[in-house]
């Protein structure tokens, strides 16, 4: 995993758009992203584990990809890329390729974060977001809920008087 300041240029949203300004774990987690690497012969008994301690209780897959998902993949990683929330976690363990998460940071910029296989990322419910691929266009991912699996984007500004949303904020501003 790879975090840094978006630079907002008129590319692909494939592409890398690296600013050259990092940003630490440490800074994700005041914005209340959090993240593991989990690798090795026992990876999925650290899953499980982190999987025990927040409450999840369901899990799929999917892959992000032209050839799994034939005509529709341009249309959908657009989409995907469009600013949103989730009234639930949006919790990603990365199984192959790589991708993009985009999350706002306190001074609503965006913040890229390059996932790839092995990292754990967990979005807090309420803070914007985006996704896509990168320009291998390929990615396979697990999916974690703490109940049935509910995949449900409210974009902004719609989301901008969400309950949720104004929670997440309270903790935020307490950090």
């Amino acid at each position: 995993m790879r975090a840094y300041y978006y630079d907002n240029t008129d590319l692909d949203q494939r592409e890398v758009h690296d600013s050259g300004k990092q940003v630490s774990v440490d800074q994700l987690r005041q914005v209340g992203v959090l993240y593991w690497r989990i690798t090795g012969d026992n990876a999925i008994e650290q899953l499980d584990k982190v999987a025990a301690e927040r409450s999840y209780k369901n899990r799929d897959q999917i892959v992000v990809s032209p050839e799994a998902m034939g005509e529709i993949y341009e249309t959908k990683v657009k989409s995907f890329f469009d600013e949103h929330l989730h009234e639930d976690e949006e919790i990603r363990y990365i199984l192959g390729g790589s991708g993009f998460f985009d999350v706002r940071s306190e001074g609503d910029e965006w913040i890229r974060i390059a996932v790839e296989q092995g990292d754990l990322l967990v979005l807090p419910a309420g803070i914007y977001h985006r996704f896509t691929t990168d320009s291998k266009n390929y990615i396979k991912a697990m999916r974690l809920f703490k109940e049935d699996p509910v995949w449900t984007p409210i974009n902004r500004p719609l989301a901008d008087d969400n309950e949720i949303r104004r929670e997440y904020l309270k903790t935020v501003s307490a950090n």
